[in-house]
């Protein structure tokens, strides 16, 4: 933001209960989606002995602790003892990041050897369609609610949720090539990729990033500056960028 640009104002207190609900819900329909998608995959996956199927069905219990996490900060009713716990939320969700891509890379290394391969599934590759399909909307309307409202948690979850799109294309890209090609491979390469976005992005969230929002008041610096927040809105120690 350039100097001299007034910063926007915080959103009003109806605006703010309004968010809240919005992101209530979004993370009420991520937690019951997953639950299905965990289900589904698992079965699916232990039916045709899909390592790959599997791993993508945990990955969706994953999801479900880090969608917890934040469905847990704001069931409180209390704007301030929300903003309290969003940091013990935000821990919560990166080590969710860090354990999906934990298993990720175990299991892309295990199919990369031999001793585990995505085989040919018509449920599975339903569910990784399904998936592709609904999460870039959840997470599309999350991550605008998170950043309108200055939660860094709930733009961290969104980003999870963005996660489990990513891993729905590489899941079914590799249940397709493996089920006409045979190219077993496809898979665990792209899933190593996936796995050091997940790193990168389970840093971001512990260090609190991503919390672009407006700021308490659009009062300027006589240097132009915002005093207190970020040069674009941002909480001290947030990035806008992400």
């Amino acid at each position: 933001m350039t100097a001299g640009t007034p910063l926007p104002l915080a959103p009003s207190p109806a605006r703010r209960e309004a968010l809240t609900r919005r992101i209530r819900l979004l993370v009420a329909a991520t937690i019951a989606y997953n639950v299905v998608e965990a289900i589904v995959a698992i079965t699916a996956g232990t039916i045709a002995s899909s390592t790959a199927l599997i791993g993508f069905g945990l990955d969706s219990v994953i999801e479900v602790s880090s969608a917890a996490a934040v469905a847990w900060q704001f069931s409180a009713a209390d704007h301030a003892v929300r903003e309290a716990r969003e940091q013990r939320a935000l821990r919560i969700i990166a080590v969710s990041f860090f354990a999906l891509a934990a298993y990720v890379t175990v299991d892309a290394v295990r199919a990369l050897t031999g001793t585990g391969e995505a085989e040919r599934s018509v449920p599975g590759i339903v569910i990784a369609a399904l998936s592709l399909a609904i999460m870039p909307f959840l997470s599309a309307a999350q991550r605008k609610a998170g950043r309108a409202l200055g939660s860094a948690s709930a733009v961290a979850d969104s980003k999870q949720t963005l996660l489990c799109t990513y891993l729905s294309a590489v899941l079914l890209l590799g249940l397709v090539l493996n089920a006409t090609l045979g190219w077993s491979w496809a898979d665990p390469v792209a899933a190593l990729a996936i796995a050091a976005l997940a790193v990168k992005e389970g840093r971001d969230a512990w260090q609190g990033k991503g919390c672009c929002a407006a700021p308490a008041a659009g009062i300027m610096s006589p240097a132009g500056a915002a005093s207190e927040s970020g040069t674009c809105g941002c909480r001290p120690g947030c990035d806008c960028r992400t």
